[in-house]
């Protein structure tokens, strides 16, 4: 079981990087509009937007490297888009080149949303499943706050600090990428591809207590060959691709990447100073760290289902106070305290468990792209989401966006209650069976 917890950790590190770069450009924000003289449209569009933009295209094409060369090679592959993205924005000296190196660290981010939770969940016992691809997660938010703590620390430390906060990214990710070839190959991506052999070495550690043919036979019986030309749009894939497309929708629906893009807005709108920016960095992404933890040490614990309903309650009462706050003018420190159990509601919940779920739901053959539609609609609308806030508060207001995010947090808990399956405790080959009506 320590060689598996390796093996997982090292593939999550590939989260630590996404979260890492997805903040660290918010500590060079208005030094790059300064030294080019950006206008705010080219600025926000462009130089600052180019990472999400190149993230939306690593996960709508993702599914292709990770079924073809496999979760290793392109976990591999994501180490060395991190490294040449963060080299490169670090010497970048006009606003073209740096949105091109950010363009490719956005497609490495993508793509690890994809094959880093496919690799860890398929040499993963099926009672520790959800904790080990939550490691994902937790390396995600970890990577935020290492790069809200990096940003401080290297701010101020000379003309050109901004090339040291978007390039030190460089030194985690070339270590990730070396110790990324030490991992194994999925043992259910060999089968696919015949390599029995190989295959049962690696099943052999998953799970000693159990005959490695028996495994064998029961990933086989799953599998389909990748040249059948079986696609996740086929009708018998119906149901998990349903799943796959609400568990993300309800995810940005819950207003969360809209509360983090702009807390500092949204802690204005309350009436509260420009003091808060600390609260909504640094306390956002230790609240973020330590529900984290605790979701994902009850994921196999409790269920999917389980965290879920207390996501979903909790999400609707801070929601709803934090709209009521609005509504009704409450002042003082109210609305982020209403905020932090929004964080700890989505930590323990959605954040805890959309990248375990989507990665659990479909058959081996077509785990990567089903992942990969599931994670584009997500970055699609977190891309779209935010990008309509601003225009909504000054045009219906703060209160009747989140009486909104409230609302779908309702549609989320019946989604929870009539439509999502419990997938705690069953291998792989179970859950397909079960969700594609073979049992």
């Amino acid at each position: 079981m320590n060689k598996i917890v390796l093996w997982s950790i090292t593939a999550a590190l590939a989260g630590f990087l996404f979260g890492f770069d997805t903040v660290v450009i918010s500590g060079a924000d208005k030094k790059l509009q300064a030294l080019w003289e950006s206008s705010d449209v080219f600025h926000g569009w462009v130089v600052m937007s180019s990472a999400l933009w190149g993230t939306v295209i690593g996960a709508i094409f993702a599914g292709i490297p990770t079924d073809k060369w496999g979760r290793k090679n392109t976990l591999i592959a994501i180490g060395l888009l991190y490294s040449i993205s963060a080299i490169g924005s670090a010497l970048s000296n006009d606003p073209l080149t740096f949105a091109i190196f950010r363009f490719i660290g956005g497609i490495g981010v993508g793509v690890s949303t994809i094959a880093a939770p496919a690799y860890i969940s398929e040499i993963s016992p099926a009672n520790k499943r959800g904790k080990l691809v939550g490691f994902y997660q937790f390396s995600l938010v970890f990577g935020i706050l290492i790069a809200f703590l990096s940003n401080f620390l290297l701010s101020g430390i000379g003309e050109n600090d901004w090339r040291w906060m978007v390039g030190v990214e460089a030194f985690p990710a070339i270590i990730y990428t070396i110790f990324i070839f030490t991992v194994p190959k999925s043992p259910r991506w060999l089968l696919m591809n015949g390599k029995k052999e190989e295959a049962g070495k690696i099943l052999q550690v998953i799970n000693p207590n159990r005959s490695v043919e028996e495994m064998i036979e029961e990933i086989q019986k799953n599998n389909v060959r990748p040249e059948s030309h079986e696609h996740i749009f086929m009708k018998k894939y119906r149901f998990p691709l349903i799943l796959a497309f609400l568990i993300a929708f309800f995810n940005q629906t819950s207003g969360i990447n809209a509360f983090l893009y702009y807390a500092p807005r949204i802690f204005e709108e309350a009436g509260l100073g420009e003091s808060t920016a600390l609260l909504s960095s640094v306390g956002i992404g230790v609240t973020n760290l330590i529900f984290t933890l605790i979701g994902i040490n009850l994921i196999d614990r409790l269920g999917r289902r389980q965290l879920m309903y207390i996501g979903s309650i909790g999400y609707i009462i801070s929601l709803s106070l934090v709209a009521c706050a609005f509504f009704f003018g409450w002042e003082g420190m109210a609305v982020p305290i209403f905020l932090f159990i929004f964080i700890a509601a989505h930590a323990i919940g959605q954040g805890a468990i959309i990248w375990v779920f989507i990665s659990e739901i479909f058959p081996n053959h077509l785990r990567g792209s089903g992942q990969s539609f599931g994670s584009s609609v997500h970055w699609v609308l977190a891309a779209a989401i935010p990008a309509a806030v601003p225009f909504l508060f000054s045009s219906i207001g703060a209160g009747a966006v989140f009486a909104f995010f409230a609302f779908m947090m309702v549609l989320q808990l019946l989604f929870v209650r009539f439509m999502m399956p419990e997938t705690k405790g069953a291998t792989l080959e179970e859950l397909s069976n079960i969700l594609i009506g073979k049992k």
